[in-house]
């Protein structure tokens, strides 16, 4: 997967915590894939006609964010204490401005809360109410608590408190993330990410995707990235930059850095996956666990999805 010169690429991510494929069926699948390519979809559209890749991201993760299968935005999960707390970052590589906020509630669409950080204030990271109201003050449009609430997510929290845990024992609730990363034909790389987090988490608990450096990077002279996981280890090993450091000052090339740094991360307990676009527009999407909802597009402009450890499906 790989593409070069003034090519395109975009690649996403709609979080590792996949149904076991006992319980996927036909229709949930389709599902599932249609929510990916319609991301994908709106992605390639600013790319193909030279559009850049911070916008190609943020509309895609635009389009997961008003998906309620995928948990972000629309499809949060709940706290511990019944309520959602939704975080999100971009980045962009040619200067490397970011953008995050972490620990908010109202803005429909996290990602572009955290773009208006990036692009309307001087710092990199706002959180909790001081960053609704920088929301507000942005005109950024807001959504009641019925957007919100999805009856799945609130049945998944029940399930989570009914057995005394905080959702650690079950793998699958610590992967809800969304994702996604570009190359344009400018050469520019872009990242954003945006997350529900964890079912059952503590209120304020603060994952890795708007922590820039952990979940979500980019870098032009490296890569961009967008990952999915238990948060806790992806932040204490820098994930994200570590593929950057290992392209830079190791010589790697995208897939064996991002593959190398998914196995470690699996290796000391950290579950997940991420995608990855490199400067000369190759793509990675590496996962250790049972499934990745993923897909990438290039400049061909076929649209390729997968969940499991399969061969993409091209529509």
């Amino acid at each position: 997967m790989t593409s070069a010169g003034s090519a395109f690429a975009l690649a996403l991510l709609g979080g590792a915590g996949t149904l076991r494929r006992g319980d996927m069926d036909a229709e949930r699948d389709a599902r599932y894939r249609a929510g990916l390519r319609r991301a994908l979809v709106a992605g390639r559209d600013i790319l193909a006609v030279d559009g850049s890749a911070l916008d190609a991201v943020t509309a895609s993760v635009c389009a997961l964010e008003d998906d309620p299968l995928f948990n972000a935005g629309k499809g949060a999960v709940f706290t511990r204490a019944g309520t959602q707390e939704m975080d999100a970052a971009v980045m962009e590589g040619r200067e490397r401005r970011a953008g995050a906020v972490a620990g908010i509630f109202g803005p429909k669409n996290p990602v572009l809360a955290a773009r208006a950080v990036m692009e309307r204030s001087p710092h990199v990271l706002l959180i909790g109410e001081g960053a609704v109201a920088f929301c507000r003050e942005a005109g950024l449009a807001f959504a009641d608590r019925d957007h919100f609430f999805t009856e799945a997510r609130w049945q998944a929290l029940q399930d989570t408190l009914a057995r005394g845990d905080d959702g650690e024992s079950d793998e699958a609730r610590r992967h809800g993330t969304i994702g996604a990363v570009a190359r344009d034909r400018a050469g520019n790389l872009a990242a954003a990410t945006s997350t529900g987090g964890m079912t059952g988490k503590l209120p304020g608990r603060v994952g890795d995707s708007p922590i820039i450096g952990a979940g979500t990077y980019a870098d032009n002279a490296t890569c961009a990235v967008s990952a999915t996981g238990h948060g806790e280890f992806f932040i204490r090993y820098t994930a994200a930059h570590e593929i950057a450091a290992r392209i830079a000052h190791a010589g790697q090339r995208l897939a064996a850095a991002a593959a190398a740094v998914v196995a470690e991360l699996g290796r000391v307990g950290g579950s997940g996956g991420l995608v990855a676009v490199g400067s000369d527009g190759a793509v990675a999407l590496p996962f250790n666990y049972a499934g990745m909802y993923r897909g990438y597009v290039q400049d061909d402009g076929i649209v390729y999805t997968a969940i499991y450890d399969e061969a993409y499906e091209a529509s």
